[in-house]
């Protein structure tokens, strides 16, 4: 059976992200290219074009991801990882991301294929306050209490901020969710929590 058709009989058909039903195309996971079913996925021309970073991102489009994203199929949870990772600017998805979760090897399939997709060139490492590396997805703990700027809380010492996001630009800040509030926190107040 070739990989398309085990797509086809695994997707029903049917596009695995948005489940449109024409113009139906495998897509290769990166950073993998032995062309099995499991790397790939079975995609419209419009799904492709984004995933693939052809086409500019729709988010109305991807809206799908909030179905999509409960695959049994590494390769599909993974490819809404990266979808939503790269559409968290927007609260719908920053929403889904925070519930979203990967098991430790599909969590490093799509860090992987997400920094490959960036750019090798662009490596800019941020270290939490005992100088451990942080990734995208990590968990970290606040280890002082911060004043929230723009609100009225104060995040305590000792709160989890799961799924935390990297400032690409700026090695000492990251982004994370704080009673439902998107804010930008200083590496140097928070460690990894293991």
């Amino acid at each position: 059976m070739t990989t398309e058709a085990s797509l086809q009989a695994r997707a029903g058909s049917k596009c695995e992200l948005c489940e449109a039903v024409d113009d139906l195309l495998v897509y290769q996971v990166p950073p993998h290219s032995d062309g099995k079913a499991e790397t790939c996925l079975l995609v419209c021309i419009k799904c492709n074009g984004q995933v693939s970073g052809a086409s500019e991102l729709d988010g109305q489009h991807l809206h799908c991801l909030g179905d999509s994203m409960w695959s049994q199929v590494p390769a599909v949870q993974v490819t809404a990882w990266r979808m939503l990772s790269r559409l968290r600017g927007e609260t719908w998805a920053q929403d889904l991301l925070d519930m979203l979760y990967l098991d430790e090897d599909t969590l490093a399939w799509a860090q992987a294929g997400s920094k490959e997709e960036e750019g090798a060139g662009t490596t800019v490492e941020h270290k939490d306050s005992n100088g451990g590396v942080l990734a995208a997805g990590d968990t970290v703990t606040l280890i002082k209490d911060l004043n929230v700027k723009g609100t009225s809380f104060t995040a305590k010492r000792g709160t989890a901020v799961r799924n935390i996001s990297l400032v690409q630009d700026n090695p000492e800040h990251i982004e994370g969710r704080i009673n439902g509030q998107q804010i930008v926190i200083l590496t140097q107040f928070v460690k990894k929590s293991n």
